[in-house]
């Protein structure tokens, strides 16, 4: 496979999709709901997109879009134009939706639970089982997971005023997943008494 995962950081993000079509949509609302600027070229677009900021242009004015943008998104059923698109688009990052493999960038399917994010690609092989595998994922992650990710956070953030050495940081995270007394305040949801639990662990340590 030659494909890395990555995370693009798109706040701010100019963002050029051609098309305004079911899959065009799809992408608009991903990358406004990540803080890019958006603008698509078609026919037209929903009130809910524009209310999250999207801008609707021509089919016209591509040559200017694409100049305007840091990364191009094509999700048109139009065969010429879509190639004559990635043809101007020269340096920029380009996402076809209807060839993926021929772009820069794959929108993988993704979902999130709290603010964690967990992504599927099967590179390209079956956008049907990268469905069937995020149903799988997302029914086994509990809010249990989420609360220690949440605590491990915490703890990191305190740690990293007290603690210089990366390795015995590392340990003591370690140390603190693994305390029973932290995994029963997590069972009873009570993360305001485990979070009391960790600060009185980590001043312990000095």
């Amino acid at each position: 496979m030659d494909w890395t995962s990555l995370y693009l950081k798109t706040f701010d993000l100019n963002v050029f999709i051609l098309g305004t079509g079911e899959v065009a949509t799809r992408r608009a609302n991903k990358f406004l709901d990540h803080g890019a600027n958006v603008k698509l070229a078609g026919s037209d677009i929903s009130h809910d997109l524009i209310s999250k900021g999207a801008i609707l242009c021509s089919v016209d004015d591509v040559d200017e879009l694409v100049k305007w943008s840091d990364l191009v998104v094509i999700a048109s059923g139009d065969r010429d134009l879509s190639n004559y698109v990635c043809g101007i688009a020269d340096d920029k990052l380009i996402n076809r939706a209807d060839f993926p493999q021929d772009g820069d960038i794959i929108v993988p399917t993704s979902f999130n639970i709290g603010e964690i994010e967990i992504s599927i690609f099967t590179g390209g092989k079956s956008p049907l089982m990268a469905r069937q595998l995020r149903k799988k994922i997302q029914s086994i992650i509990t809010e249990e997971d989420i609360m220690e990710i949440e605590l491990q956070d915490y703890a990191r953030s305190i740690l990293k005023k007290s603690v210089k050495d990366q390795k015995v940081r590392r340990k003591y995270l370690y140390e603190i997943f693994e305390d029973e007394n932290i995994n029963v305040l997590i069972k009873d949801g009570n993360i305001d008494g485990a979070k009391e639990y960790i600060d009185n662990l980590i001043r312990g340590l000095d």
